[in-house]
């Protein structure tokens, strides 16, 4: 039994510590939220519930990237900063993919926000895997 866990892991290695990290990379994007709108910032003000957001999106990418590269795809590219860019970029994008999925969704279908949020959660995470391994940590 434990010998084909073992085996069904290596199959899928690359996956599974995906999933693993982006699991922490959530925990890490919740904790920095939580952080700072339950000492500095107020989540009854617009300006300061954005920054908020901006601050748990940049911790979440940050802890993402070293994460992705070290355990995920253990990367070995030279050029971190060229890397770093091109992980920053991909989630940008997927950043952007997630706003107009729930936009669409909640605002212009009127569905309810948590359909929104799980089906844009599922196409976010499957872009930054996609995204990640082909474009930015590919292996030339």
């Amino acid at each position: 039994m434990v010998e084909k866990i073992k085996e069904i892991y290596k199959k899928y290695e690359e996956i599974w510590n995906y999933l693993v990290v982006g699991g922490l990379t959530t925990l890490v994007s919740f904790a920095a939220y939580f952080i700072v709108t339950r000492t500095i910032l107020d989540v009854n003000h617009p300006i300061q519930l954005q920054i908020a957001n901006i601050l748990q999106w940049i911790a979440g990418v940050l802890f993402a990237y070293f994460t992705n590269r070290k355990f995920v795809f253990k990367s070995t590219n030279e050029n971190k900063m060229q890397e770093f860019i091109s992980f920053t970029s991909s989630r940008v994008v997927t950043l952007i993919l997630d706003m107009v999925i729930k936009g669409v969704m909640v605002t212009w279908l009127g569905m309810n926000d948590l359909i929104a949020l799980v089906v844009s959660m599922v196409v976010v995470i499957i872009g930054n895997y996609v995204l990640s391994k082909f474009f930015v940590f590919n292996r030339h």
